[in-house]
Protein backbone atom coordinates (compact mmCIF):
# COMPACT_ATOMS: atom_id res chain seq x y z
CA UNK A 1 0.00 0.00 0.00
CA UNK A 2 2.85 2.40 0.71
CA UNK A 3 4.28 1.81 -2.76
CA UNK A 4 0.85 2.43 -4.27
CA UNK A 5 0.52 5.70 -2.39
CA UNK A 6 3.94 6.86 -3.54
CA UNK A 7 3.10 5.99 -7.15
CA UNK A 8 -0.08 8.07 -7.04
CA UNK A 9 1.72 10.92 -5.32
CA UNK A 10 4.42 11.13 -7.99
CA UNK A 11 1.92 10.77 -10.82
CA UNK A 12 -0.38 13.56 -9.62
CA UNK A 13 2.18 15.63 -7.65
CA UNK A 14 -0.14 15.94 -4.69
CA UNK A 15 1.47 17.00 -1.43
CA UNK A 16 0.68 14.79 1.53
CA UNK A 17 -1.38 15.65 4.58
CA UNK A 18 -1.08 13.80 7.89
CA UNK A 19 -3.56 10.94 7.99
CA UNK A 20 -5.54 12.25 10.96
CA UNK A 21 -5.81 15.72 9.44
CA UNK A 22 -7.07 14.27 6.18
CA UNK A 23 -9.65 12.17 8.01
CA UNK A 24 -10.89 15.16 9.98
CA UNK A 25 -11.06 17.26 6.79
CA UNK A 26 -12.84 14.63 4.79
CA UNK A 27 -15.15 13.49 7.54
CA UNK A 28 -15.30 10.07 5.93
CA UNK A 29 -13.54 6.75 5.76
CA UNK A 30 -11.40 5.89 2.75
CA UNK A 31 -13.35 4.44 -0.12
CA UNK A 32 -12.86 0.74 -0.91
CA UNK A 33 -9.74 0.31 -2.97
CA UNK A 34 -8.48 3.77 -2.13
CA UNK A 35 -6.86 5.73 0.65
CA UNK A 36 -6.34 9.25 1.81
CA UNK A 37 -3.13 10.02 -0.02
CA UNK A 38 -3.14 13.79 -0.37
CA UNK A 39 -5.07 16.91 0.38
CA UNK A 40 -8.38 15.13 -0.04
CA UNK A 41 -9.74 11.60 -0.23
CA UNK A 42 -8.40 10.45 -3.57
CA UNK A 43 -8.10 6.88 -4.86
CA UNK A 44 -4.62 5.43 -4.97
CA UNK A 45 -3.01 4.48 -8.26
CA UNK A 46 -4.43 0.97 -7.97
CA UNK A 47 -7.98 2.23 -7.61
CA UNK A 48 -7.53 4.83 -10.33
CA UNK A 49 -6.07 2.26 -12.70
CA UNK A 50 -9.20 0.12 -12.28
CA UNK A 51 -11.14 2.56 -14.46
CA UNK A 52 -11.92 0.44 -17.50
CA UNK A 53 -10.41 1.27 -20.86
CA UNK A 54 -13.91 1.32 -22.35
CA UNK A 55 -15.08 3.93 -19.84
CA UNK A 56 -12.01 6.09 -20.39
CA UNK A 57 -12.44 5.92 -24.16
CA UNK A 58 -16.08 6.92 -23.80
CA UNK A 59 -15.23 9.90 -21.59
CA UNK A 60 -12.41 11.02 -23.87
CA UNK A 61 -14.65 10.67 -26.93
CA UNK A 62 -17.50 12.69 -25.41
CA UNK A 63 -15.28 15.49 -24.16
CA UNK A 64 -13.32 15.50 -27.42
CA UNK A 65 -16.59 15.83 -29.35
CA UNK A 66 -17.55 18.80 -27.19
CA UNK A 67 -14.18 20.42 -27.88
CA UNK A 68 -14.73 19.81 -31.59
CA UNK A 69 -17.98 21.79 -31.32
CA UNK A 70 -16.16 24.66 -29.61
CA UNK A 71 -13.49 25.00 -32.32
CA UNK A 72 -15.99 24.40 -35.11
CA UNK A 73 -18.10 27.38 -34.08
CA UNK A 74 -15.01 29.56 -33.66
CA UNK A 75 -14.56 29.40 -37.44
CA UNK A 76 -18.20 29.52 -38.55
CA UNK A 77 -18.41 33.27 -39.17
CA UNK A 78 -14.98 34.15 -40.71
CA UNK A 79 -15.47 32.16 -43.96
CA UNK A 80 -18.73 34.07 -44.49
CA UNK A 81 -17.17 37.52 -44.09
CA UNK A 82 -17.28 38.37 -47.81
CA UNK A 83 -21.02 37.65 -47.87
CA UNK A 84 -21.69 39.47 -44.59
CA UNK A 85 -19.71 42.45 -45.86
CA UNK A 86 -21.95 42.80 -48.90
CA UNK A 87 -25.24 42.17 -47.10
CA UNK A 88 -24.62 44.50 -44.17
CA UNK A 89 -22.52 47.10 -45.97
CA UNK A 90 -19.63 47.03 -43.47
CA UNK A 91 -15.86 46.84 -43.77
CA UNK A 92 -13.54 43.96 -42.87
CA UNK A 93 -12.47 45.96 -39.85
CA UNK A 94 -16.06 45.82 -38.59
CA UNK A 95 -16.18 42.09 -39.23
CA UNK A 96 -12.84 41.58 -37.50
CA UNK A 97 -14.29 43.37 -34.49
CA UNK A 98 -16.91 40.62 -34.25
CA UNK A 99 -14.22 38.03 -33.60
CA UNK A 100 -12.41 40.35 -31.20
CA UNK A 101 -15.64 40.64 -29.19
CA UNK A 102 -16.09 36.86 -29.35
CA UNK A 103 -12.64 36.10 -27.95
CA UNK A 104 -12.77 38.92 -25.42
CA UNK A 105 -16.02 37.52 -24.00
CA UNK A 106 -14.55 34.03 -24.06
CA UNK A 107 -11.37 35.10 -22.28
CA UNK A 108 -13.13 37.10 -19.60
CA UNK A 109 -15.78 34.44 -19.16
CA UNK A 110 -13.37 31.52 -18.77
CA UNK A 111 -12.42 32.31 -15.20
CA UNK A 112 -16.06 32.87 -14.22
CA UNK A 113 -16.98 29.62 -15.98
CA UNK A 114 -14.29 27.86 -13.95
CA UNK A 115 -15.99 28.94 -10.73
CA UNK A 116 -19.33 27.71 -12.08
CA UNK A 117 -17.76 24.37 -12.99
CA UNK A 118 -16.30 23.92 -9.51
CA UNK A 119 -19.61 24.89 -7.88
CA UNK A 120 -22.27 23.26 -10.08
CA UNK A 121 -20.26 20.56 -11.82
CA UNK A 122 -18.90 20.32 -15.34
CA UNK A 123 -21.59 17.90 -16.48
CA UNK A 124 -24.14 20.70 -16.04
CA UNK A 125 -22.04 23.62 -17.25
CA UNK A 126 -20.58 21.96 -20.36
CA UNK A 127 -23.85 21.25 -22.24
CA UNK A 128 -25.21 24.62 -21.17
CA UNK A 129 -22.23 26.38 -22.75
CA UNK A 130 -22.48 24.25 -25.88
CA UNK A 131 -26.16 25.15 -26.25
CA UNK A 132 -25.50 28.87 -25.68
CA UNK A 133 -22.75 28.89 -28.33
CA UNK A 134 -24.87 26.99 -30.85
CA UNK A 135 -27.95 29.17 -30.27
CA UNK A 136 -25.82 32.29 -30.75
CA UNK A 137 -24.58 31.08 -34.13
CA UNK A 138 -28.13 30.16 -35.16
CA UNK A 139 -29.32 33.64 -34.16
CA UNK A 140 -26.58 35.10 -36.34
CA UNK A 141 -28.48 33.57 -39.26
CA UNK A 142 -31.50 35.69 -38.27
CA UNK A 143 -29.57 38.90 -37.54
CA UNK A 144 -31.26 41.93 -39.18
CA UNK A 145 -28.24 44.23 -38.73
CA UNK A 146 -24.54 44.38 -37.97
CA UNK A 147 -25.24 45.56 -34.42
CA UNK A 148 -27.21 42.39 -33.80
CA UNK A 149 -24.19 40.39 -34.91
CA UNK A 150 -22.10 42.19 -32.28
CA UNK A 151 -24.48 41.06 -29.53
CA UNK A 152 -24.47 37.54 -30.97
CA UNK A 153 -20.65 37.49 -30.93
CA UNK A 154 -20.61 38.42 -27.23
CA UNK A 155 -23.14 35.71 -26.35
CA UNK A 156 -21.27 33.14 -28.41
CA UNK A 157 -18.02 34.03 -26.67
CA UNK A 158 -19.62 33.46 -23.28
CA UNK A 159 -20.81 30.06 -24.44
CA UNK A 160 -17.33 29.23 -25.70
CA UNK A 161 -15.81 30.12 -22.32
CA UNK A 162 -16.97 26.93 -20.58
CA UNK A 163 -15.10 24.32 -22.59
CA UNK A 164 -11.56 24.44 -21.18
CA UNK A 165 -12.49 24.49 -17.46
CA UNK A 166 -15.25 21.90 -17.92
CA UNK A 167 -13.29 19.55 -20.17
CA UNK A 168 -10.19 19.40 -18.00
CA UNK A 169 -12.20 19.05 -14.79
CA UNK A 170 -13.85 15.95 -16.23
CA UNK A 171 -10.55 14.52 -17.46
CA UNK A 172 -8.71 15.10 -14.19
CA UNK A 173 -11.48 13.51 -12.12
CA UNK A 174 -12.65 10.63 -14.30
CA UNK A 175 -9.87 9.44 -16.63
CA UNK A 176 -7.30 6.99 -15.29
CA UNK A 177 -4.02 8.83 -14.53
CA UNK A 178 -2.10 6.48 -16.82
CA UNK A 179 -4.18 7.68 -19.79
CA UNK A 180 -4.38 11.41 -19.06
CA UNK A 181 -1.68 12.38 -21.53
CA UNK A 182 -3.51 10.63 -24.35
CA UNK A 183 -6.78 12.21 -23.20
CA UNK A 184 -5.23 15.67 -23.48
CA UNK A 185 -3.82 14.78 -26.91
CA UNK A 186 -7.16 13.59 -28.31
CA UNK A 187 -8.76 16.72 -26.86
CA UNK A 188 -6.40 18.96 -28.81
CA UNK A 189 -6.72 16.97 -32.04
CA UNK A 190 -10.53 17.11 -31.90
CA UNK A 191 -10.31 20.88 -31.56
CA UNK A 192 -8.03 21.07 -34.61
CA UNK A 193 -10.51 18.97 -36.60
CA UNK A 194 -13.21 21.48 -35.74
CA UNK A 195 -11.09 24.26 -37.23
CA UNK A 196 -10.43 22.22 -40.37
CA UNK A 197 -14.05 21.20 -41.06
CA UNK A 198 -15.89 24.43 -40.17
CA UNK A 199 -14.97 26.41 -43.33
CA UNK A 200 -15.72 23.44 -45.59
CA UNK A 201 -19.14 22.75 -44.04
CA UNK A 202 -20.28 26.37 -43.71
CA UNK A 203 -19.13 27.47 -47.16
CA UNK A 204 -20.68 24.35 -48.74
CA UNK A 205 -24.03 24.90 -47.04
CA UNK A 206 -23.92 28.59 -47.88
CA UNK A 207 -23.30 27.89 -51.55
CA UNK A 208 -26.28 25.53 -51.63
CA UNK A 209 -28.81 27.30 -49.40
CA UNK A 210 -27.46 30.75 -48.51
CA UNK A 211 -25.46 31.91 -45.50
CA UNK A 212 -28.48 32.41 -43.23
CA UNK A 213 -29.69 28.86 -43.77
CA UNK A 214 -26.14 27.62 -43.25
CA UNK A 215 -25.88 29.29 -39.85
CA UNK A 216 -29.32 28.07 -38.80
CA UNK A 217 -28.40 24.52 -39.84
CA UNK A 218 -25.09 24.30 -37.99
CA UNK A 219 -26.63 26.07 -34.99
CA UNK A 220 -29.41 23.48 -34.85
CA UNK A 221 -26.90 20.65 -35.08
CA UNK A 222 -24.93 22.25 -32.24
CA UNK A 223 -28.02 22.37 -30.02
CA UNK A 224 -28.65 18.69 -30.79
CA UNK A 225 -25.07 17.89 -29.80
CA UNK A 226 -25.52 19.79 -26.53
CA UNK A 227 -28.68 17.83 -25.75
CA UNK A 228 -26.86 14.57 -26.46
CA UNK A 229 -24.02 15.51 -24.10
CA UNK A 230 -26.52 16.51 -21.39
CA UNK A 231 -27.79 12.91 -21.29
CA UNK A 232 -24.32 11.58 -20.41
CA UNK A 233 -24.07 13.09 -16.93
CA UNK A 234 -23.36 9.70 -15.36
CA UNK A 235 -20.23 9.37 -17.50
CA UNK A 236 -19.01 12.98 -17.44
CA UNK A 237 -18.21 12.95 -13.73
CA UNK A 238 -15.96 15.72 -12.46
CA UNK A 239 -16.70 15.14 -8.77
CA UNK A 240 -14.85 11.85 -8.29
CA UNK A 241 -11.83 13.59 -6.81
CA UNK A 242 -14.12 14.81 -4.02
CA UNK A 243 -16.09 11.59 -3.67
CA UNK A 244 -17.13 10.79 -0.15
CA UNK A 245 -16.43 14.27 1.18
CA UNK A 246 -19.25 16.06 2.95
CA UNK A 247 -17.43 18.66 5.00
CA UNK A 248 -14.92 20.31 2.69
CA UNK A 249 -14.31 23.78 4.09
CA UNK A 250 -15.52 26.65 1.94
CA UNK A 251 -13.17 29.61 1.85
CA UNK A 252 -15.30 31.87 -0.33
CA UNK A 253 -14.21 34.19 -3.09
CA UNK A 254 -11.17 35.50 -1.26
CA UNK A 255 -9.67 32.01 -0.91
CA UNK A 256 -10.37 31.26 -4.55
CA UNK A 257 -8.72 34.48 -5.69
CA UNK A 258 -5.77 33.71 -3.42
CA UNK A 259 -5.44 30.34 -5.15
CA UNK A 260 -5.39 31.93 -8.60
CA UNK A 261 -2.83 34.50 -7.51
CA UNK A 262 -0.30 31.87 -6.38
CA UNK A 263 3.01 31.87 -8.22
CA UNK A 264 2.63 28.63 -10.24
CA UNK A 265 -0.86 29.56 -11.44
CA UNK A 266 0.26 33.03 -12.54
CA UNK A 267 3.29 31.51 -14.29
CA UNK A 268 0.99 29.07 -16.10
CA UNK A 269 -1.16 32.03 -17.20
CA UNK A 270 1.97 33.74 -18.54
CA UNK A 271 2.94 30.54 -20.33
CA UNK A 272 -0.32 30.41 -22.28
CA UNK A 273 -0.15 34.12 -23.12
CA UNK A 274 3.38 33.71 -24.52
CA UNK A 275 2.46 30.50 -26.31
CA UNK A 276 -0.50 32.13 -28.04
CA UNK A 277 1.63 35.10 -29.07
CA UNK A 278 4.23 32.85 -30.72
CA UNK A 279 1.92 30.34 -32.36
CA UNK A 280 -0.78 32.76 -33.50
CA UNK A 281 2.01 34.88 -34.98
CA UNK A 282 3.10 31.95 -37.12
CA UNK A 283 -0.42 30.84 -38.00
CA UNK A 284 -1.62 34.32 -38.95
CA UNK A 285 1.37 36.02 -40.54
CA UNK A 286 3.78 33.31 -41.72
CA UNK A 287 2.24 33.21 -45.21
CA UNK A 288 2.71 36.95 -45.69
CA UNK A 289 6.22 36.75 -44.22
CA UNK A 290 7.30 33.89 -46.51
CA UNK A 291 5.98 35.73 -49.55
CA UNK A 292 7.96 38.84 -48.54
CA UNK A 293 11.20 37.07 -47.54
CA UNK A 294 11.44 34.37 -50.22
CA UNK A 295 9.12 35.81 -52.89
CA UNK A 296 7.36 32.48 -52.52
CA UNK A 297 4.23 31.79 -54.58
CA UNK A 298 1.09 32.19 -52.49
CA UNK A 299 0.15 28.55 -53.09
CA UNK A 300 3.47 27.29 -51.75
CA UNK A 301 3.35 29.57 -48.69
CA UNK A 302 -0.21 28.46 -47.93
CA UNK A 303 0.84 24.83 -48.37
CA UNK A 304 3.66 25.40 -45.88
CA UNK A 305 1.12 26.65 -43.34
CA UNK A 306 -0.99 23.56 -43.98
CA UNK A 307 2.13 21.48 -43.32
CA UNK A 308 2.45 23.30 -39.99
CA UNK A 309 -1.05 22.19 -38.96
CA UNK A 310 -0.51 18.61 -40.14
CA UNK A 311 2.79 18.46 -38.29
CA UNK A 312 1.11 19.84 -35.18
CA UNK A 313 -1.54 17.10 -35.22
CA UNK A 314 1.15 14.41 -35.62
CA UNK A 315 3.17 15.96 -32.81
CA UNK A 316 0.18 15.94 -30.48
CA UNK A 317 -0.27 12.21 -31.08
CA UNK A 318 3.34 11.46 -30.18
CA UNK A 319 3.32 13.88 -27.27
CA UNK A 320 0.22 12.24 -25.83
CA UNK A 321 1.98 8.86 -25.53
CA UNK A 322 5.19 10.40 -24.23
CA UNK A 323 3.34 12.42 -21.59
CA UNK A 324 1.94 9.19 -20.12
CA UNK A 325 5.41 7.68 -19.93
CA UNK A 326 7.41 10.36 -18.15
CA UNK A 327 7.13 12.49 -15.05
CA UNK A 328 9.46 15.18 -16.43
CA UNK A 329 6.89 16.97 -18.54
CA UNK A 330 8.90 20.18 -18.27
CA UNK A 331 11.85 18.57 -20.10
CA UNK A 332 9.60 17.07 -22.77
CA UNK A 333 7.87 20.37 -23.48
CA UNK A 334 11.09 22.39 -23.31
CA UNK A 335 12.87 20.12 -25.79
CA UNK A 336 10.06 20.40 -28.32
CA UNK A 337 9.98 24.17 -27.99
CA UNK A 338 13.72 24.50 -28.51
CA UNK A 339 13.56 22.62 -31.81
CA UNK A 340 10.46 24.59 -32.86
CA UNK A 341 12.27 27.87 -32.14
CA UNK A 342 15.29 26.75 -34.19
CA UNK A 343 13.04 25.91 -37.14
CA UNK A 344 11.47 29.37 -36.91
CA UNK A 345 14.89 31.03 -36.86
CA UNK A 346 15.95 28.99 -39.88
CA UNK A 347 13.00 30.39 -41.83
CA UNK A 348 13.94 33.91 -40.73
CA UNK A 349 17.46 33.47 -42.14
CA UNK A 350 16.25 33.44 -45.78
CA UNK A 351 18.84 30.70 -46.46
CA UNK A 352 16.68 27.57 -47.03
CA UNK A 353 15.41 27.02 -50.59
CA UNK A 354 11.70 27.32 -51.29
CA UNK A 355 11.20 23.56 -51.40
CA UNK A 356 12.40 23.26 -47.78
CA UNK A 357 9.90 25.76 -46.34
CA UNK A 358 7.04 23.22 -45.97
CA UNK A 359 9.48 20.82 -44.26
CA UNK A 360 10.60 23.47 -41.77
CA UNK A 361 7.02 24.53 -41.07
CA UNK A 362 5.98 20.90 -40.56
CA UNK A 363 8.93 20.40 -38.19
CA UNK A 364 8.00 23.50 -36.19
CA UNK A 365 4.37 22.39 -35.98
CA UNK A 366 5.34 18.86 -34.98
CA UNK A 367 7.64 19.97 -32.17
CA UNK A 368 5.22 22.55 -30.80
CA UNK A 369 2.31 20.11 -31.06
CA UNK A 370 4.27 17.47 -29.16
CA UNK A 371 4.44 19.82 -26.16
CA UNK A 372 0.65 20.20 -25.85
CA UNK A 373 -0.18 17.14 -23.66
CA UNK A 374 2.90 17.74 -21.48
CA UNK A 375 1.91 21.35 -20.79
CA UNK A 376 -1.58 20.22 -19.69
CA UNK A 377 0.00 17.68 -17.33
CA UNK A 378 2.10 20.46 -15.82
CA UNK A 379 -0.96 22.62 -15.18
CA UNK A 380 -2.68 19.62 -13.61
CA UNK A 381 0.30 19.17 -11.28
CA UNK A 382 -0.20 22.74 -10.05
CA UNK A 383 -3.98 22.35 -9.59
CA UNK A 384 -5.46 21.35 -6.20
CA UNK A 385 -8.30 18.81 -6.24
CA UNK A 386 -11.68 20.50 -6.60
CA UNK A 387 -10.19 23.57 -8.30
CA UNK A 388 -9.68 22.28 -11.85
CA UNK A 389 -12.46 24.48 -13.23
CA UNK A 390 -11.26 27.81 -11.93
CA UNK A 391 -7.56 27.08 -12.49
CA UNK A 392 -7.90 25.85 -16.07
CA UNK A 393 -10.38 28.62 -16.84
CA UNK A 394 -7.97 31.25 -15.56
CA UNK A 395 -4.74 29.98 -17.12
CA UNK A 396 -6.36 29.29 -20.50
CA UNK A 397 -7.65 32.87 -20.64
CA UNK A 398 -3.99 33.67 -21.26
CA UNK A 399 -4.50 32.21 -24.74
CA UNK A 400 -7.15 34.82 -25.46
CA UNK A 401 -4.90 37.58 -24.14
CA UNK A 402 -2.03 36.49 -26.37
CA UNK A 403 -4.36 36.08 -29.35
CA UNK A 404 -5.67 39.62 -28.87
CA UNK A 405 -2.20 41.20 -28.72
CA UNK A 406 -0.55 39.22 -31.51
CA UNK A 407 -2.09 40.92 -34.57
CA UNK A 408 -0.97 44.33 -33.33
CA UNK A 409 2.67 43.35 -32.83
CA UNK A 410 3.22 41.19 -35.91
CA UNK A 411 1.17 43.43 -38.17
CA UNK A 412 3.35 46.36 -37.08
CA UNK A 413 6.50 44.38 -37.94
CA UNK A 414 5.22 43.65 -41.44
CA UNK A 415 4.15 47.27 -41.95
CA UNK A 416 7.69 48.31 -40.98
CA UNK A 417 9.13 46.09 -43.70
CA UNK A 418 10.59 43.52 -41.30
CA UNK A 419 9.07 40.18 -42.36
CA UNK A 420 12.03 38.23 -40.94
CA UNK A 421 11.18 39.57 -37.50
CA UNK A 422 7.89 37.67 -37.64
CA UNK A 423 9.81 34.41 -37.32
CA UNK A 424 12.45 35.89 -34.99
CA UNK A 425 9.82 37.26 -32.61
CA UNK A 426 7.93 33.95 -32.70
CA UNK A 427 11.12 32.09 -31.80
CA UNK A 428 11.83 34.54 -28.98
CA UNK A 429 8.38 34.06 -27.46
CA UNK A 430 8.71 30.28 -27.81
CA UNK A 431 11.99 30.38 -25.87
CA UNK A 432 10.44 32.59 -23.19
CA UNK A 433 7.79 29.95 -22.58
CA UNK A 434 10.51 27.48 -21.57
CA UNK A 435 11.31 29.58 -18.50
CA UNK A 436 7.65 29.52 -17.48
CA UNK A 437 7.48 25.73 -17.94
CA UNK A 438 10.46 25.18 -15.66
CA UNK A 439 8.97 27.47 -13.03
CA UNK A 440 5.58 25.73 -13.12
CA UNK A 441 7.33 22.38 -12.61
CA UNK A 442 9.35 23.68 -9.67
CA UNK A 443 6.51 25.53 -7.99
CA UNK A 444 3.68 23.02 -8.46
CA UNK A 445 4.13 20.99 -5.28
CA UNK A 446 4.89 23.91 -2.93
CA UNK A 447 1.86 25.75 -4.23
CA UNK A 448 -0.35 22.84 -3.43
CA UNK A 449 0.96 22.80 0.13
CA UNK A 450 0.37 26.50 0.59
CA UNK A 451 -3.15 26.78 -0.79
CA UNK A 452 -5.78 24.05 -0.46
CA UNK A 453 -8.69 23.82 -2.85
CA UNK A 454 -11.84 25.72 -2.03
CA UNK A 455 -15.14 25.25 -3.74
Amino acid sequence: MVCEQRAWYHAARIPRIPHRVALRWAGARPRPGGSLTGRLAIPTSTAAARGSLRRDVRIIGLVGAAHFVSHFFQLVLPPLFPLLRDDFGVTYVHLGLLMSLFYAASGIGQTASGFLVDHFGARRVLPSGMALLAVAMALAGLAPSYWTLMAVALVGGLGNSVFQPADYSIFNASVSPTRLGRAYGVHSICGNLGWVLAPVVVVGLSAAFGWRAALLTVGGLGVAAALAVSTQGDVLDDRRELAGLRSVPVGGWSASVTLLMTRPILIAFAYFALLATSQIGIQTFSVSAMVAIYEAPLGLATGALTAFFVGSAAGILLGAFLADRTSRHDLLASGGMCVGALASLAMASAVPPLAVLPVLMALAGFCLGATTPARDMLVRAATPPGASGKVYGFVYSGLDLGSALTPLLFGWLLDKGEPRMVFVASAAFILLTIATLVQVHRQAAPAGERVPAHR
